[in-house]
């Protein structure tokens, strides 16, 4: 028999789709690096990324979605390990090469942990209630930030 992923709860479906554009960021990152764009160029925009969604987006998973699981649990000690080492090198200047590729392995590795993961356990020992709150405290995704510097497509 085969094992179908599970639905998406919808108190959860707004973060998994900022997922998708933290994705986003991380196939704009390879191909800037893939295609020798200056660090600074890319890094500008992992800035933004920062300040524009991800950084709310970490704090709303702390705040709400993980102590549902507890803090203690070594999936969510993992996630908040890779919230810090993210925050680090994103505020880290200036941008390198090195940095970027790193920022790139684990904000992808990190969104993985998630989505196959905790999400998934969240959505078996959640109550409904605490569904209801996650929902009412993020029920829009942050949108797709609006770059003018589309240095992926170089």
């Amino acid at each position: 028999m085969e094992n179908k992923p599970l639905k998406r709860h919808a108190a959860l479906q707004p973060l998994s789709r900022e997922h998708h554009f933290a994705l986003l960021l991380c196939w704009k990152i390879r191909k800037g690096l893939q295609n020798s764009v200056d660090p600074e160029r890319i890094g500008a925009y992992v800035k933004e990324m920062w300040k524009h969604q991800l950084s709310e987006h970490f704090e709303l998973e702390e705040k709400f979605l993980y102590p549902i699981i507890g803090h203690q649990h070594e999936y969510i000690l993992d996630a908040i390990a890779d919230h810090r080492l993210l925050k680090w090198l994103i505020l880290l200047e200036p941008f390198t090469t090195l940095t970027l590729a790193r920022i790139e392995k684990n904000l992808s590795s990190h969104i993985r942990l998630e989505e196959r993961v905790i999400f998934p356990e969240i959505q078996k020992v959640a109550t409904e209630e605490q569904l209801v709150i996650v929902e009412k405290v993020h029920d829009v995704p942050i949108q797709e930030l609006v770059w003018d510097d589309p240095f992926w497509n170089n």
